[in-house]
């Protein structure tokens, strides 16, 4: 197999994007997805070698299927998976790259091109971060069609650290399941955090901002991907953002606080169901209310007990990671993303 230095170093220096991108999928079990993943990626355009797997130790079939598809692959146990870590791990196996593209394992592009056509964004020297559009499965019932309709619009958009006057935290959304990052505006934050619950785009993002990278939406670049959770899986989700959020007070103190954003997809989930379902209106309210307790939860998380913590989060190993760290009587908590030397998240820089 040829490596994927000599694929690079062979390729035309005037070569596309594409051709110099780095592509990392964590998967765990994958199976059930693999045979419209693989298909969807033989059809981008990108060397096997370009594309790394990193599994958690999967059960079922996957490292199986990876190594026959030509896949690079990284194993990692099940139980050191981390989001940010692991991530950055796999980022760094590939210096090479130019260009990082994030998937998810059940995120499936569609349409023509859609990893070209996001990495297309970084023709504008200025983006450091580039994401797509995420449309909702479909046997998805109108709350979860919303959640993606409102979250990724038919409109793409370049935000820069000013749009917070206008988007409040709202500016700093992205999502891993289908993202690209410009390799120098990624090392020059710092890169992926390694001790986050979730997140750890939006910390990446965050940072760009602050430093004076473009963040892009490319909504001409399309995945499937969406998710029908149910209303504990939906609460342990929004428990975590409200601890990542906690732990990352400078995104609040730079960007503002979630609750605007909250009012406005609510107004936009009440019309939007009265129009496709009334019937599920008292259900959308009961999961606003469930996601707000779960996120102010998450949000004061150093006032509960490390075990009841673990309880409702979803992460469990993180909060096993903490046992280690802390004492159970040590009621302090810590930045998960602390600031490099160079780099200071209240003080935007210039480039």
């Amino acid at each position: 197999m040829m490596s994927v230095d000599k694929t690079l170093h062979d390729a035309s220096p005037n070569g596309t994007c594409l051709q110099r991108a780095g592509i990392v999928i964590p998967t765990y079990n994958a199976n059930p997805h693999w045979e419209r993943l693989q298909t969807a990626l033989e059809t981008q355009g990108i060397a096997r070698e370009q594309v790394l797997i990193v599994d958690s130790s999967s059960s079922d079939k996957t490292q199986e299927l990876v190594r026959r598809a030509g896949y690079r692959l990284m194993n990692v146990s099940k139980e050191s998976f981390r989001h940010g870590a692991t991530r950055q791990m796999a980022v760094e196996s590939m210096p090479w790259a130019e260009f990082l593209v994030l998937l998810t394992q059940d995120a499936l592009p569609c349409g023509d091109h859609p990893i070209e056509t996001l990495l297309c964004a970084f023709n504008d020297s200025a983006v450091g971060a580039a994401y797509g559009r995420q449309l909702p499965r479909e046997q998805a019932d109108p709350i979860e069609q919303h959640a993606r309709l409102f979250n990724y619009p038919d409109l793409s958009d370049v935000r820069t650290f000013s749009s917070h006057e206008r988007l409040g935290i709202k500016t700093a959304f992205f999502s891993n399941s289908f993202a690209a990052y410009r390799r120098a505006a990624f090392d020059e934050v710092g890169g992926f955090p390694s001790h986050t619950i979730v997140s750890e785009e939006v910390t990446v993002v965050a940072r760009m901002l602050l430093a004076n990278w473009k963040i892009a939406y490319q909504s001409d670049a399309t995945v499937i991907h969406s998710h029908p959770l149910t209303l504990l899986q939906e609460f342990s989700r929004y428990f975590d953002i409200g601890v990542h959020h906690g732990r990352e007070q400078w995104m609040l103190d730079a960007f503002g606080g979630a609750g605007g954003e909250g009012r406005t997809f609510v107004i936009s989930q009440m019309q939007f169901l009265l129009k496709t379902r009334p019937s599920l209106i008292p259900l959308a309210t009961l999961r606003n209310a469930s996601k707000w307790c779960s996120y102010q939860l998450g949000l004061h998380e150093k006032y509960l007990p490390l075990a009841l913590k673990q309880a409702i989060s979803a992460q469990k190993n993180f909060w096993q990671d903490e046992k280690f760290t802390f004492s159970s009587a040590d009621k302090s908590h810590i930045v998960s993303s602390p600031p490099r030397p160079h780099y200071t998240p209240t003080d935007p820089t210039h480039r």
